[in-house]
C-alpha cells in the first residue's frame, strides 16, 4: 500500500510505501499500478500502539459478564437486583466483574446467599486477584465446606473445576484496532489459548511463564528468589505483579538476590515509596504501569489512601527522572481498554471528580504517546516510522499539534497491521 501526504510526529511530511514492512519513505512517491493508496491528507502517522499489559481471555470473558463496580451498582440492594435478574450463562453461572467494596461493602458467601441464594454466582474483584462465590456456586465447585467463599484467582484447585465456555476474541481485537493498537502483551500467568476462538489481528506477546502475582499474605523472599533464579537460568525474564509497597520491596530484594535479566519487568508499581525509588532504578527492571487508574478510581484513592502517601500512587514522571525504564498499558479488562484515555490520565492526573492526584507525576503528551509505542520485549524502547520497520501503523486524521493536544481515540482514521488495513473509521 501507499500512504500519501502523511505527517510524522516531528512535523516531517512524507509518503510511505509499505508491504509487511515499510519499504520506502520520501516527500513524494508515485503510486504503482494496482497499489492501494491511502491519502492521509496531512494527518499524523505514528507507530501502531502497543498495549504492554492486558488480559485477552479475561477481556473476552468480561464482555459476556455483568459489571457490578461502584459506577454500576449503588448499594447491596441494587447489586442483588442485578444478580437475580441476570440470566445465567450457558454454563449455569451468573458471572460478574469489576466489583469494589465501595459499591456494596465487603462480600462473602453469606452476603451473596442473602442476595442470590439459588443460582451459582461468582463475582470478580476489580483487582482481578479475588473471586466471591455464593453457596450454590461453591457446591458446584466441590467446595461446599469453604468458610467464606472468597477464592484466589491464582488458585487452580478451584478454577480447574469450571467448565470453560468458548471465548470469542474477535470483538475485543476489533475494539483494539479502532484505538490504533497493533500489538499487545498478555500478562496472564500460565496463559494458554484453550477455549479461545475468533480472530485477533494484533501481534501477541505473552509474559508467561515468567509472570508471577505476589500476595501480601504469602510473601516469601527465599522462595521468590529461587523462582526468579530458576526462570533466569532458562533465559526467561520475569514480570512481577506489585500493587502494594510490601510486594514491591520483596520483589526488588528478590531480583537483587537472584540477579537481573535484561528484560525483567515490574508490573503496575501502583505504590512506590520514596525509599524504594533508588532500588528500583538500580535494579534495571522496566516498570509497566497504568495511570489510567487515577482517572478511573482516583476518587477512591483520595478517600482510602492517607494523603501523605498520595504522591506514591501510580508514579510516572518521578520514575523516569530517577532513571527507571517506564512503559504504559491499560490492564484491560481491569482498566478501560482505551490507550488514549490512559495517555490523558498520564498528562492530567485528574480523578473522575476533577481533582488532581499526583501533579508531580504528570508527563508531556508526547511522552505519554511514546510510552505506548515500545517494543514488545523492551517496552520502554519506542518504535519509529522508518524504512525497514514493521508496517504496523496508526493513521490519525489530525496534524501533530492537534494530535498531542487532544490524545483522543476519535482521531484514529485507520489502523494498519503488517501492511494491511484492519480498521478504517469511515
Amino acid at each position: 500500500m501507499l500512504i500519501t501526504r502523511a505527517t510524522l510526529l516531528d512535523g516531517t511530511r512524507t509518503d510511505i510505501r509499505a508491504d509487511r514492512r515499510i519499504v520506502a519513505m520520501a516527500a513524494e512517491i508515485p503510486p504503482l499500478p494496482g497499489e492501494l493508496v491511502h491519502d492521509a491528507a496531512g494527518g499524523t502517522v505514528i507507530p501502531g500502539l502497543h498495549d504492554h499489559h492486558l488480559h485477552v481471555r479475561a477481556a473476552a470473558a468480561a464482555a459476556a459478564s455483568v459489571r457490578v463496580g461502584p459506577e454500576d451498582v449503588a448499594d447491596a440492594g441494587h447489586l442483588g437486583r442485578v444478580l437475580v435478574t441476570r440470566a445465567p450463562d450457558r454454563d449455569g453461572w451468573v458471572r460478574a466483574v469489576g466489583y469494589h467494596e465501595a459499591a456494596a461493602g465487603p462480600l462473602d458467601r453469606s452476603v451473596l446467599d442473602a442476595l442470590c441464594p439459588t443460582v451459582p454466582v461468582r463475582i470478580q474483584h476489580r483487582s482481578g486477584v479475588q473471586w466471591f462465590v455464593n453457596s450454590a456456586g461453591l457446591a458446584r465447585l466441590g467446595l461446599a465446606g469453604h468458610p467464606d467463599g472468597v477464592l484466589s484467582s491464582a488458585d487452580p484447585r478451584w478454577s480447574a473445576a469450571l467448565q470453560r465456555a468458548q471465548l470469542d476474541v474477535t470483538a475485543f481485537g476489533e475494539l483494539l484496532s479502532s484505538f490504533g493498537v497493533t500489538g499487545i502483551t498478555d500478562a496472564t500467568p500460565d496463559l494458554d489459548d484453550a477455549g479461545l476462538v475468533g480472530e485477533l489481528r494484533q501481534s501477541l506477546w505473552v509474559l508467561a511463564p515468567g509472570k508471577r502475582i505476589l500476595h501480601d499474605d504469602a510473601l516469601d523472599l527465599d522462595e521468590l528468589t529461587g523462582w526468579i533464579a530458576e526462570r533466569h537460568a532458562g533465559d526467561i525474564p520475569v514480570a512481577l505483579h506489585c500493587v502494594t509497597a510490601a510486594q514491591l520491596v520483596v520483589a526488588l530484594e528478590a531480583l537483587r538476590c537472584a540477579g537481573r535479566h535484561r528484560f525483567d519487568r515490574i508490573e503496575h508499581a501502583a505504590v512506590v515509596p520514596d525509599g524504594s525509588m533508588a532500588l528500583l532504578a538500580a535494579g534495571g527492571a522496566t516498570v509497566v504501569t497504568q495511570p489510567n487508574f487515577v482517572a478511573e478510581r482516583g476518587d477512591e484513592y483520595l478517600t482510602d489512601v492517607p494523603e501523605a502517601e498520595h504522591h506514591e500512587l501510580w508514579r510516572v514522571a518521578s520514575l523516569r527522572r530517577a532513571g527507571v525504564a517506564v512503559a504504559l498499558s491499560t490492564d484491560a479488562p481491569f482498566g478501560r481498554p482505551d490507550p488514549w484515555a490512559a495517555m490523558r490520565a498520564a498528562v492530567y492526573r485528574r480523578t473522575p471528580s476533577g481533582a488532581v492526584l499526583g501533579a508531580a507525576e504528570r508527563i508531556s503528551p508526547a511522552d505519554a504517546l511514546t510510552l505506548f509505542t515500545g517494543e514488545p520485549q523492551r517496552p520502554a524502547v519506542p518504535r519509529t516510522v522508518t524504512v525497514g520497520a514493521a508496517a504496523d501503523l496508526c493513521l490519525l486524521s489530525t496534524p501533530p499539534d492537534e494530535t498531542l493536544a487532544e490524545l483522543d481515540a476519535g482521531m484514529v482514521a485507520a489502523t494498519v497491521i503488517a501492511g494491511e488495513v484492519v480498521y478504517r473509521r469511515d
